[in-house]
């Protein structure tokens, strides 16, 4: 049964690790992509995280379906930190960059994640892209 025909009430909720070292970074993803992006997609566990070591912890340990990463953080920003997982764990789920600027788009292509968004955050356009990218990552 795919995401888009599934009753969203019997589906497990998603998993989405949320990393930056600011938590306002934070609670803005978690408030722009609320409980459930959309009617036909399952609910979503948060996962926040502060420190890049937390963030290759819990992606290694399994069951994250999606990864935000703050590519502004600091001292490890998102970028890097992408690139680092996608050259370390196999199966790395879906990475979204979230960038300081549009025209840091192709920084986030360099290090394989499948999108990313400009801060700050358009609640819209970040929603229509994780919708896409759990969308894909339900259908596997």
């Amino acid at each position: 049964m795919s995401a888009e025909t599934a009753e969203p009430n019997s589906m497990a909720p998603v998993r989405i690790l949320v990393y930056s070292d600011d938590a306002h970074t934070r609670e803005q993803v978690r408030l722009a992509l609320g409980e459930r992006p959309h009617p036909s997609m399952p609910t979503i566990d948060y996962v926040e995280v502060a420190t890049a070591p937390i963030v290759v912890d819990k992606l290694d340990a399994g069951g994250i379906d999606l990864a935000i990463l703050d590519g502004e953080a600091s001292p490890a920003g998102g970028m890097g930190v992408a690139k680092q997982l996608k050259d370390e764990i196999v199966d790395c789920p879906p990475i979204l960059v979230l960038t300081g600027r549009p025209d840091d788009a192709w920084l986030a292509s360099w290090s394989r994640a499948e999108a990313s968004a400009p801060q700050p955050i358009d609640p819209m356009e970040l929603s229509s892209t994780v919708i896409a990218l759990l969308r894909r990552q339900l259908s596997r």
